[in-house]
């Protein structure tokens, strides 16, 4: 190589020899991963769309949406600035915090709907603490096991189960029985993938099937309608089974292709209630057909997806259970709104992730997904 041909060479290379990954790696130094916050964007997008059409062209609740996934979205990237380290040290802390939250409800918690569900603080703000939980009882549950020998012994189990046990009771007692089976399954997903023995699972499935003659007797009023309406709602058209009736009439006069967007008689001639929040996707399938569910479906399908490859690459025990049980719980609050909506599960409440009108439901969601993005980041910059 002549003089020529070295300074060419050295004037292409970088001074520094890590320089060019570096570059490359600028989002994993911001620890953001770029293919999940793509598609959540995408996700809240497609939400904020429909939401405008589904509230009757309502700006003021697409506004209020908008601040909220940018609201979630500072929190996102907040938290995922923070090593895993940190988390699992705050998690028994976090879920003490909100256990205590739970009792402050139960005993001088704001009364709403028949419901004592919130915490009032005056001038300021009311909030709902069992929202929290959601997010509290994995990192709980994933800072109990990760210390212990894996599978969980007997005992072990034991503990878990009370630790689950607990909030769950203090929520369903508000009552609010929704959000007390999601807390609950939160806390059995890291369970599960701790290595549950599959016969200690099948003792619990008899367990429940045992006692679900008994728990009926413990159900309010409205809890039985549900579980009724679920098996006959025409028996109450112009009732109980009104929002059911009205939602697949919805999902069905779509069709394949859609009436188009913004052109949906359901939720604008105000036949379906609670078209923007907890029946949302029925909207969003008579406008948009099977083929906008399918893209739903497909982009819920693709985070799910890249979650569980985070999980499964993340480098100890506490954050694989806990990256697994928020890729999961997320999962079922996908399962669940489209499964009541369709009129295969009773109506429980539980939004649709991004796409439902809410808050304080965004900024729970953006804050798991902003610890995931801790997870996997902070573990590539120490490969």
């Amino acid at each position: 190589m002549n003089k020529r041909q070295q300074y060419q060479f050295l004037r292409r290379a970088p001074d520094n020899p890590m320089e060019q990954p570096l570059r490359k790696n600028i989002w994993l130094k911001l620890h953001i991963d770029l293919p999940l916050l793509t598609l959540l964007c995408l996700a809240s997008l497609l939400g904020i769309i429909q939401l405008y059409s589904a509230s009757g062209l309502n700006i003021d609740l697409v506004i209020k949406q908008t601040m909220s996934f940018f609201l979630g979205l500072s929190v996102l990237l907040f938290l995922a600035q923070i090593p895993p380290r940190f988390y699992q040290g705050l998690s028994p802390w976090l879920y003490l915090a909100v256990l205590g939250l739970l009792i402050m409800v139960a005993l001088f918690g704001t009364v709403a709907m028949g419901a004592r569900r919130w915490l009032t603080i005056p001038h300021v703000t009311r909030f709902q603490p069992s929202e929290f939980m959601k997010l509290a009882m994995p990192m709980m549950m994933a800072w109990f096991l990760a210390q212990r020998v894996l599978p969980p012994s007997f005992k072990v189990i034991i503990g878990a189960f009370a630790i689950i046990a607990l909030p769950a009771a203090l929520i369903a007692r508000q009552p609010d029985l929704g959000t007390a089976l999601l807390v609950t399954a939160s806390g059995f997903f890291v369970l599960f993938m701790a290595g549950l023995p599959w016969w200690f699972l099948g003792l619990c499935l008899t367990g429940v099937t045992a006692i679900a003659p008994l728990a009926w007797h413990f159900l309010h009023d409205y809890q039985k309608q549900r579980l009724i309406t679920l098996i006959n709602p025409e028996a109450d058209p112009l009732g109980t089974g009104w929002n059911i009736i009205q939602s697949k009439t919805a999902i069905g006069s779509g069709g394949f292709w859609g009436k188009g967007w913004l052109n949906g008689s359901q939720a604008h001639l105000e036949f379906l209630p609670e078209g923007h929040t907890d029946f949302i996707i029925a909207t969003y399938s008579e406008e948009f057909g099977l083929i906008g569910i399918i893209v739903l479906l497909l982009l819920y399908g693709a985070i799910i997806f890249r979650c569980l490859y985070i999980a499964s690459t993340a480098n100890d025990s506490y954050s694989r259970l806990l990256a697994g049980a928020i890729t999961l719980s997320f999962f079922v609050y996908v399962f669940v709104n489209a499964g009541m909506v369709s009129g295969i599960l009773p109506v429980v409440g539980v939004p649709l992730p991004f796409i439902s009108y809410g808050g304080t439901a965004m900024i729970t969601l953006m804050s798991g997904f902003g610890i995931l993005m801790s997870i996997h980041t902070h573990k590539k910059l120490l490969l």
